[in-house]
């Protein structure tokens, strides 16, 4: 029996110790997967690292972008895009792709139009001088054309044997006046038909002798154009002798391309200056535009009328004016900076800033342009006033929705993210993105690119003297050149920029070995301007002053810009037919 006991005592001893043990085993062993499986949990919630201008690219730690290089930057909580067709940018996106926003204001849309032309006679106050008497020029008082006339002046003698006659029949209807004065007075007459004056009819009949050179008095007053008479010259009753122009005033006749007819009209103000007359500055009022083209210049005149009492004022003198256009004078127009605008030569987009709770994010809006207002175009629709539009940076936010697979310039129905080094093959620089923000580069990379630009005056010379062989070649060398610049010179925010801008240009110069015609590499060589403009613009490679001119005729009247490295106009897209059509719009 206590042998019994003693067992029993052992065995339930033995089962509370198992307990025991058991317990302690099972505690901290479900404490510890308890805790793995927080610190699982911590793990899923660390930090991702992703590139500002590559989202797609998602890490677990911080490190370079395996596309371009950059650092990559935490992802901000939140910024999970709400809108599919949008694409988020975080603070620090936007600031190393300089993306600067303005609202969308309405207002009075106004156009500064700068025109060139040239100082012409009055056509009202342009006379023919005539003679009212036949005969031989006896005797001439006025000599040489740009003499000066006065109304009443003797202009010359004329010998005419029917005025003889006419004052010989004077003389004798004056001995019969008494009983026939009826045909004194048609003797008086038949001399006034000829421009005698009565005091000239006295003068006869007092001098009782007919006066045999009779002098031609000037009708009115001005300068002689035209000399169409000399010494001992016949002429007949009618026969003009000179071409006088009253220059007390004058016309500005003004060249109107095409595509400013639409924005010029009659009462625009004009202030224009005169090349020969430095430091001074008219201003005048448009009083006349032509209702039709010249089929040879292809332009349009629009006339103000001057005074020039002073004379200083000449015919075929050189003018430059600017108008100031209201454009209907709109009060509800929508006017943008072209910067905003990205143009595919199809469509134009522009993207609209939206901030949420979750963020910051940029959706594209496609827009209808309306007239260039300078640096800013007109909206015919696509904004609002009010609405946040991105006006810089546009080029990186498009690349950006390019590569997330979002609505893009290129892409206006979004799809699949693009990845890797061909980011940039189906993008087109245009006139919009080339204006890019400045970025600081080193010393060597400026050096790289400027054979790239060296190589595009060259090209442009060839295509302004229709060389279309020498253009082919020069455009082989320019590709050439862009792939041999090393990407690794541009760091940082300038490394987006060059990706952007290479690419671009990569896409429009790779062909140009297999183009069959002029007009064809002419087209081309739109978008290759654009490129290398927003090269120059970005990065300065080159020391010495640039030019960006435009010529609106080009580009099928839509306009076309270039560069130069000199002011004067050498016109690359029409060549001989049209070599100094454009203008100078912006000096870098």
């Amino acid at each position: 029996m206590n042998t019994n006991k003693k067992t029993i005592i052992i065995a339930l001893s033995t089962l509370i110790i198992g307990v025991l043990i058991g317990w302690l085993l099972f505690s901290h062993s479900s404490d510890q997967a308890k805790e793995e499986h927080n610190h699982a949990t911590e793990i899923i919630e660390e930090t991702t690292w992703t590139c500002s201008m590559h989202p797609q690219i998602r890490k677990n730690e911080p490190g370079d972008c395996p596309i371009c290089g950059m650092n990559l930057i935490p992802l901000e909580n939140g910024s999970d895009e709400i809108d599919p067709m949008a694409i988020n940018m975080s603070s620090t996106a936007r600031q190393l792709a300089n993306v600067q926003t303005a609202i969308v204001e309405s207002g009075n849309a106004s156009k500064s139009i700068r025109l060139n032309g040239k100082i012409q006679a009055d056509e009202r106050l342009m006379f023919t001088q005539s003679s009212h008497i036949p005969g031989r020029i006896e005797k001439l008082t006025v000599n040489f054309t740009g003499d000066l006339i006065k109304k009443g002046q003797v202009i010359a003698y004329v010998y005419s044997p029917e005025l003889v006659n006419a004052q010989e029949e004077l003389f004798e209807a004056k001995k019969i006046k008494d009983s026939q004065p009826a045909l004194f007075n048609a003797a008086k007459e038949k001399l006034k038909n000829w421009k005698l004056t009565n005091n000239q009819i006295d003068q006869v009949l007092a001098a009782e002798k007919a006066i045999e050179q009779f002098p031609i008095l000037a009708n009115v007053s001005g300068y002689v154009t035209k000399k169409m008479v000399n010494l001992g010259d016949y002429i007949k009753l009618g026969q003009p002798l000179y071409e006088i122009a009253d220059l007390t005033k004058v016309w500005v006749l003004f060249d109107v391309y095409e595509t400013e007819m639409s924005s010029i009209k009659k009462g625009d103000k004009v202030s224009y200056t005169v090349q020969s007359l430095p430091g001074k500055t008219f201003e005048g009022t448009i009083s006349y535009v032509d209702p039709t083209i010249n089929p040879k210049t292809r332009v349009a005149q629009a006339r103000l009328e001057a005074a020039n009492k002073s004379q200083n004022l000449k015919p075929e003198m050189f003018v430059s004016g600017i108008i100031q256009s209201n454009l209907g004078g709109e009060s509800a127009a929508i006017t943008v900076p072209k910067t905003a605008i990205m143009w595919t030569g199809k469509r134009s987009v522009a993207y609209v800033k939206n901030t949420t709770a979750q963020g910051v994010s940029f959706k594209m809006r496609q827009v209808t342009l309306g007239t260039t207002l300078g640096d800013s175009y007109l909206i015919e629709s696509g904004l609002q006033p009010g609405e946040e539009i991105a006006v810089n940076g546009t080029f990186s936010i498009d690349a950006a929705a390019q590569l997330a697979g979002k609505p893009s310039m290129m892409n206006p129905e979004g799809g699949v993210a693009m990845t890797g080094h061909n980011h940039g093959a189906e993008m087109t620089m245009t006139t919009a993105s080339a204006k890019s923000q400045q970025v600081t580069v080193s010393k060597k990379a400026k050096q790289a690119l400027a054979p790239l630009l060296t190589a595009y005056f060259k090209m442009k010379q060839a295509l302004s003297k229709d060389d279309f062989e020498n253009a082919k070649k020069v455009g082989v060398v320019l590709n050439s050149v862009l792939e041999g610049i090393n990407m690794s010179l541009f760091k940082g925010s300038s490394h987006n920029v060059w990706m952007g801008y290479s690419s671009a240009l990569k896409s429009n110069v790779q062909h140009i070995a297999h183009m069959s015609s002029i007009d064809e590499l002419r087209l081309k060589f739109i978008n290759i301007s654009q490129d290398i403009i927003g090269i120059a613009e970005s990065f300065e490679p080159m020391s010495e002053p640039l030019y960006i001119q435009h010529c609106p005729m080009a580009n099928s009247n839509k306009g076309a810009d270039w560069l130069s490295q000199n002011s004067d106009i050498v016109n690359p897209y029409f060549g001989s037919a049209m070599l100094t059509c454009g203008e100078v719009t912006k000096e870098l």
